[in-house]
């Protein structure tokens, strides 16, 4: 396996620069079962990706206008996700949320460096239950591990897939916010992202719009 690291100053620059290298060195596959099965993937091995001022707005990456691309995600479409990431909240038919695994484990993190100080490896909220693998699609972040470090909220956090143009965007952005939420909570400052992922991928149908954000921004 071949381990790629990228160093990012904004969310919107880790999106891009993972973008290049998943052009460049991604692995690319036919897909067997899963999110659109029979189509091609490109995907890193694994990737870190640290984002060392994650606040920076716009957390969503934005496209020049004058290449016709959309951008990823949207803002209405971010703040109609971020209760789905912080709260129970479920449509009809839906089997879980993030946010049913996280909410009541936000309050308790919270609460565990309220009262029993910030050094601690215990504050780690985590996605899914021994059942989630016989579902047909089961939860993509598996978790998020906090860290209390000089005075700043730091989030470590994993993906066990992740589509890098479709959900990546605004999974970081809506993950960023809620970090924001715990850092006032706390009354400590906002910190770092640290990002993994062994699935990290980009499909086939928008390598080309991928090429083209890319070579633009060479």
């Amino acid at each position: 396996m071949k381990l790629e690291f990228i160093e990012a100053t904004t969310i919107e620059d880790g999106w891009f620069q993972a973008l290049v290298k998943i052009l460049d060195y991604g692995k690319e596959y036919v897909i067997d079962s899963g999110s659109y099965a029979g189509q091609k993937r490109l995907e890193f091995s694994y990737v870190t990706i640290h984002i060392k001022h994650p606040s920076i707005r716009p957390l969503l990456p934005k496209i020049p206008p004058h290449l016709g691309i959309p951008d990823p995600a949207s803002e209405d479409y971010l703040e109609q996700y971020l209760p789905y990431l912080m709260t129970d909240k479920k449509q009809p038919g839906e089997l879980y949320t993030y946010g049913s695994y996280l909410q009541e484990q936000i309050q308790c993190v919270i609460n565990m460096f309220k009262q029993s100080g910030f050094n601690t490896n215990q504050a780690y909220m985590v996605i899914g239950d021994k059942e989630m693998i016989k579902m047909e699609d089961p939860a993509c972040l598996r978790g998020i591990d906090c860290r209390i470090s000089e005075g700043k909220l730091h989030f470590v956090v994993y993906f066990r897939s992740n589509d890098l143009w479709g959900g990546y965007p605004v999974n970081i952005a809506s993950i960023q916010l809620l970090k924001e939420y715990m850092s006032s909570e706390l009354d400590v400052e906002d910190g770092e992202i640290i990002y993994s992922s062994k699935g990290l991928h980009l499909y086939d149908h928008v390598w080309g719009i991928a090429k083209t954000v890319v070579n633009y921004g060479k």
